[in-house]
């Protein structure tokens, strides 16, 4: 076999159903070979977009995801979307050509470092300098890629590497040397937390998106029933315990709500699973959590004790760790005064808006819950739109909230909400977008017609970069520098790649343009003319502990 013959032969044996990519001189042999393979291939109209939609479909299926590009310019436009994956921890196989090895490091025409740029955003890369090795290195990348602490990997192939014969020997056995991700925390660690949890009085738990890698839904929710303990989640975290739930305090940090917030910064102890405590989370790091405990369940020892200091660290998969922790916790809290003073700060702080008469953003995404039943795969962009979709729909199941956490990637939700739905046919994918972000990856309309691939995208078009504008609204006297956008008719834009675009300028006309959309069956641009200098609140300034919020409601 080729190198792209044995490349394409480890793809189907690692049960990959979809690849997405743009081709190019350095991987036109492995192309070559996908025209007569099986496995689905989906041509985006920009590598990053294909990044990003293989992100997306491993977040809504929990499979590795698989993306593919030429050398030089097609390798370099993935990496915004491979740093996406990697901040949020998602398995992504990335594949990209290289200039023949003889060439490499003489600057050849399109040649780039591939693997000198993206070790720092990657789990582990490889530059694949034999063909003998090939296959190993596949079978080593879906394994690092899914396992542990999920993450992205790339494979650098150089264009001889994929044209030379060997004989193909599939290696059925891996075994990574100083690679053993901890699976099952430690004994004596789990019964110290099931001692801190009996002696509380105001416990917490905190979970982060490790809860949903995991599949530690079920155990997170019979925890939480068990010691009568309310729940908060990082954005990462949202439908890893049902937002429907009277134990569910939506989502804590910067834009959460405020009742999550006192809670977390009231409490005794601190339950914390899969979880980074990033600075969104955090606020001032100082004040964080003043009186608490800290519990902190994670795969990645690295993330225990990063930024806040714990005082039981419990390295091990989510899953397991909560299965072990459900059959030691014998005795139950008394948290009945605490749950009455959460009921209290909820119903004083209550999220809500002010109805001006116009479209506001917040009653657009309420009404996209209501029309799909809260059963929608939502993904977004980033900014006020994210925020927003973040407080105003309830997720009651994981995978089912899909955006860019950590590295906050403009663009990201069109093509992820694109991945979604191939890994998700069935399922609506509505993508929550501004008109800022639509525009930085809204050339894959044409992927979506093209492969039928119908997805709705809600666009809180403002007229500005909503999120920037706010920041210079509230702490720069309203000096909106560059913010103010000119936009495109969102309408005609839509039809001329032969999708559908709806204008809705008026309240009324919110719910039926939803419903209408939900009807057809093509890709959908909803532009709904928004109220152009709405805020998400609450709101905690940058350096403030996170129970100092401003502007209660929007």
């Amino acid at each position: 076999m080729t190198g792209a013959q044995i490349l394409i032969e480890c793809l189907k044996r690692e049960g990959v159903e979809v690849i997405f990519g743009y081709p190019g001189g350095a991987v036109l042999p492995i192309f070559d070979r996908l025209y007569d393979s099986d496995i689905r291939f989906i041509l985006t109209r920009h590598e990053q977009a294909a990044a990003h939609a293989a992100d997306g479909y491993a977040r809504a299926t929990g499979k590795v995801g698989v993306c593919i590009a030429t050398s030089g310019p097609g390798a370099t436009n993935l990496t915004t979307g491979i740093a996406t994956a990697y901040m949020d921890s998602i398995p992504l196989v990335a594949i990209t050509g290289q200039v023949k090895t003889f060439l490499i490091g003489n600057d050849a025409f399109q040649e780039a470092d591939v693997t000198g740029i993206t070790r720092p955003i990657t789990k582990y890369n490889y530059l694949v300098k034999d063909t003998k090795d090939l296959a190993r290195i596949i079978r080593e990348a879906f394994y690092i890629a899914g396992s542990g602490r999920p993450g992205p990997v790339l494979i650098d192939i150089p264009v001889d590497v994929q044209q030379k014969d060997i004989d193909f020997i599939w290696p059925e056995q891996i075994n990574i040397r100083g690679y053993k991700p901890t699976c099952f925390g430690h004994p004596g660690q789990i019964k110290k937390v099931a001692k801190l949890i009996a002696e509380a009085k105001k416990p917490i738990i905190f979970a982060g998106g490790g809860v949903i890698i995991s599949g530690a839904h079920q155990q997170l929710k019979e925890l939480a029933e068990r010691i009568k303990a309310p729940v908060v989640m990082s954005l990462m975290g949202l439908g890893g315990f049902p937002g429907t739930h009277e134990l569910c305090l939506g989502m804590l940090g910067m834009h959460g709500t405020a009742y999550a917030n006192y809670a977390i910064m009231n409490s005794d102890l601190i339950i914390a699973i899969g979880v980074r405590f990033d600075d969104r989370v955090t606020g001032r790091l100082d004040a964080f959590a003043p009186y608490a405990k800290i519990i902190h369940i994670d795969v990645d020892p690295a993330s225990i004790s990063k930024n806040v200091k714990v005082d039981v660290p419990i390295v091990g998969d989510a899953r397991n760790v909560l299965g072990q922790l459900l059959e030691v916790v014998r005795k139950i809290p008394d948290t009945s005064d605490w749950l009455k003073t959460i009921e209290n700060w909820k119903k004083k702080h209550l999220l809500r808006y002010k109805d001006s008469g116009k479209i506001k953003p917040q009653y657009v995404i309420e009404q996209i819950y209501e029309a799909t039943k809260g059963e929608a795969i939502i993904t977004t962009e980033v900014g006020q739109n994210q925020m927003w979709a973040a407080q105003w729909y309830k997720y009651s199941r994981p995978r089912t909230f899909i955006s860019s956490g950590g590295l906050g990637t403009m663009g990201y939700g069109f093509p992820a909400a694109i991945g979604a739905k191939v890994g998700c046919p069935d399922k609506v994918v509505f993508d929550i977008a501004g008109d800022g972000s639509i525009q930085m990856n809204i050339q894959e309309l044409a992927t979506c017609v093209c492969n039928k691939i119908h997805v709705k995208v809600a666009i809180l078009n403002n007229g500005y970069l909503g999120m920037v504008r706010q920041w210079q609204e509230l702490f720069y006297k309203k000096r909106y520098a560059y913010t103010c956008l000119y936009n495109p008719d969102f309408v005609k834009l839509a039809e001329s790649y032969g999708a559908v675009g709806i204008r809705v300028v008026k309240k009324e006309e919110v719910r039926p343009a939803i419903e209408k959309a939900l009807r057809i069956d093509n890709t959908v641009f909803l532009d709904f003319h928004i109220e152009p200098e709405e805020n998400v609140f609450p709101m905690v300034p940058a350096g403030e502990a996170i129970d100092r919020m401003i502007g209660g409601m929007a």
